[in-house]
C-alpha cells in the first residue's frame, strides 16, 4: 500500500505542529512569569502587567443577570434529540437496518459588550480598553431551564430548533465593577489626556484581561505546553505504528523507522526550544533596556519640571511679600496718624492732605488686590515634587525587577546554554555605581 505512506507523513507533520504549539505555550508562560507587576502610577510605554480593582463611571448592564459590569458575554443553547435509521451491509453482504439516538445542543442566541474602565491600585488608576483582548470573566449564570422558567422565553428566542427537547442552557460571564482583575498588555499614550492607557496593540505579545490570578494563568500555559507535546509525540508515533503494521516491516526495519522518528522529533524539539528560548531572552533584554530608558525619561522630566515650577512659586512668593509689605507700611502710617490725632489736634493745613493721600490706597489694597496664592503654590510644588520622585522610584523598581528576571534567566539551566551560545550578558542593577544622577539645584 504505497499510497498509505502519506499517513505517517501527515502524522509526523501534525506532530511537529503540536510541538510548535507546545513551544508557543511555554513562551507565553515565560512571558507572564518574567513580566514584573507594575503600579498604576508607574505604568510606562511598553509591555506592562497590572493587578487592581475595576472602576467605571458609566458601567454596562449584563443581558441575563443584569449586573453592573464593564464586560459580559452570554449565550443560550437549546437541547435536541433525534432517532436516526440507517441502512448498511454486514460482513456477509446482507442489507441491514439499524437505529441510533443522536443528542446535542445548538446555540440559538448569544451576545456581549465591553466598555473602557479604570484599573485602580494603591497608587492610582490606569485606563484599560478591553476591545481586542483575551478576556476571561467570572461565570455569573449557568443554568438549564424548561419553558416554565422566566428565562426560557424572557431572555431566549420564541422559536425552537428541530427535534428540540425544550431545555435551554443559559450561560453568562462578566467582569463586575469592584472585581479584582489581572491585566497583561501594552501601554500607550492616551489621546485625550497626558496619561497612559492599556489597549490592543499589534506589537504586544499578549493582551490578557482575566479574573484569574497570574499564577493560575501561568500554570494553565505550562499544562498546555506538556499536553501539546504529549499529544504530538503520540500522534507521530501512533501513525507510524499503524503504517508499519500494514506494511509488515521486519524487526530491523521497525527499529530503524522508530529511531528515525525519534531522532527527527528530538531534533525538531531541540531546534524549536533553542529558537524559542533565544527569542524570549532577547525580548526580555529589550524590556530591560526599555526599563532603563524609562528611568532616564523620568530624570529628564524632573530636570526640566522642577526648576520651572520653583521659579513660578518664587515669583508668586515675591509678589505676595511685596503686597504684604505695602499693606503693613500703609497700616503703620494709618496707626501713626490715629495716635497723633488722639494726642492732639493736627495743624489744619496738613490733616486734610494726609487723609486724602492715605484713603484711596487703603481702599484699593483692601478691595482690589489679587488673591494671595503663594501657600497653595508651595503645596502644589510639594505635591509635584513628591509625584516626580515617586515616578522615578517606581521606574527604578521596575527596572530592577525586570533586570533581575533577565539575569536569573541567564543563570538557570537549561536557559543558560542558549544564552551562552547567543553571547548574552547580565545587566547591572540600579544599585551599581554611576546610575544615580545629581540633584536638581533650585533657588526659592
Amino acid at each position: 500500500m504505497a499510497h498509505e505512506i502519506w499517513v505517517p507523513v501527515v502524522g509526523g507533520a501534525l506532530g511537529i505542529g503540536c510541538l510548535l504549539l507546545s513551544l508557543r505555550s511555554d513562551r507565553r508562560r515565560r512571558f507572564i512569569d518574567d513580566t514584573p507587576t507594575s503600579k498604576a502610577r508607574g505604568v510606562f510605554i511598553g509591555d506592562v502587567e497590572l493587578k487592581g480593582v475595576v472602576e467605571c463611571e458609566r458601567p454596562l448592564t449584563s443581558h441575563l443577570v443584569e449586573t453592573s459590569c464593564v464586560w459580559y458575554s452570554w449565550s443560550v443553547a437549546e437541547h435536541w434529540r433525534r432517532v436516526v435509521r440507517e441502512t448498511y451491509t454486514d460482513e456477509k453482504g446482507r442489507t441491514r437496518t439499524r437505529t441510533r439516538v443522536e443528542t446535542g445542543t445548538t446555540t440559538v442566541a448569544s451576545g456581549g459588550a465591553a466598555t473602557p474602565f479604570f484599573l485602580r491600585d494603591d497608587t492610582g488608576a490606569v485606563l484599560v480598553r478591553p476591545q481586542g483582548a483575551d478576556v476571561e470573566g467570572a461565570v455569573v449564570l449557568s443554568t438549564t431551564v424548561t419553558p416554565g422558567h422566566p428565562l426560557y422565553y424572557g431572555k431566549g428566542p420564541p422559536g425552537a430548533v428541530i427535534h428540540s427537547t425544550y431545555q435551554r442552557d443559559f450561560l453568562e460571564s462578566a467582569i463586575n465593577v469592584g472585581q479584582a482583575l489581572y491585566v497583561l498588555g501594552r501601554a500607550r499614550e492616551r489621546q485625550d489626556a497626558v496619561a497612559p492607557e492599556i489597549a490592543d496593540d499589534k506589537r504586544a505579545q499578549m493582551y490578557i484581561i482575566s479574573v484569574r490570578g497570574e499564577a493560575e494563568i501561568s500554570r494553565s500555559h505550562a499544562l498546555g505546553c506538556w499536553l501539546w507535546f504529549a499529544f504530538g509525540l503520540s500522534l507521530a508515533g501512533g501513525t507510524f505504528a499503524w503504517y508499519e503494521q500494514t506494511e509488515q516491516f521486519t524487526p530491523a526495519e521497525q527499529l530503524l523507522g522508530y529511531s528515525a522518528l525519534a531522532a527527527g522529533f528530538l531534533a525538531a524539539l531541540v531546534f524549536g526550544w533553542a529558537w524559542m528560548v533565544h527569542n524570549s531572552i532577547v525580548g526580555l533584554r529589550q524590556r530591560v533596556r526599555q526599563g532603563f530608558g524609562n528611568i532616564e525619561v523620568q530624570l529628564k522630566r524632573r530636570h526640566d519640571l522642577v526648576p520651572a515650577l520653583a521659579a513660578i512659586v518664587a515669583g508668586l512668593g515675591q509678589h505676595e511679600r511685596m503686597v504684604q509689605e505695602s499693606l503693613a507700611a500703609l497700616r503703620a502710617q494709618a496707626d501713626l496718624r490715629s495716635s497723633a490725632a488722639a494726642s492732639g489736634p493736627e495743624p489744619a493745613h496738613t490733616a486734610p492732605a494726609r487723609v486724602e493721600a492715605l484713603a484711596p490706597r487703603l481702599v484699593a489694597l483692601r478691595e482690589a488686590h489679587p488673591r494671595l496664592i503663594a501657600d497653595e503654590a508651595f503645596l502644589e510644588l510639594q505635591r509635584r515634587l513628591s509625584d516626580t520622585e515617586t515616578r522615578i522610584a517606581l521606574a527604578r523598581a521596575y527596572y530592577n525587577d525586570i533586570a533581575s528576571a533577565y539575569n536569573a534567566r541567564l543563570l538557570v539551566l537549561p536557559d543558560r546554554w542558549a544564552a551562552a551560545l547567543s553571547g548574552l550578558r547580565p545587566e547591572p542593577l540600579f544599585v551599581a555605581e554611576g546610575f544615580e544622577r545629581a540633584s536638581v539645584e533650585v533657588e526659592l
